[in-house]
């Protein structure tokens, strides 16, 4: 039992932070991706979203959620971490 509540917060944790990177993705243009030399903002805004979408679906409170395992669900969160520490600060100071 105890094993069960730490994968939801654990997912739902990853889901927070999964959704806090998309929403930051969307809110800067597309031209300050550009100027930072970063990856265009359709392909963050893209990957972010099928993320956050893949870490919905892995919160084990659903009928429909998916058991991808502690692995995938830290291979989930990966993007969200690259774009909050290295993409994020790099549009905000520009």
């Amino acid at each position: 039992m105890l094993n069960f509540w730490l994968n939801v917060a654990v997912s739902v944790t990853v889901f927070a932070i999964e959704i806090v990177a998309f929403l930051d993705s969307l809110s800067h243009s597309t031209h300050r991706y550009e100027a930072e030399f970063k990856w265009k903002k359709t392909n963050w805004v893209a990957l972010l979203g099928a993320m956050a979408l893949f870490g919905f679906l892995a919160i084990p409170l659903w009928p429909f959620s998916f058991s991808f395992g502690l692995f995938f669900t830290m291979l989930m969160v990966t993007p969200a971490g690259v774009y909050l520490a290295d993409v994020r600060p790099a549009l905000r100071t520009s």
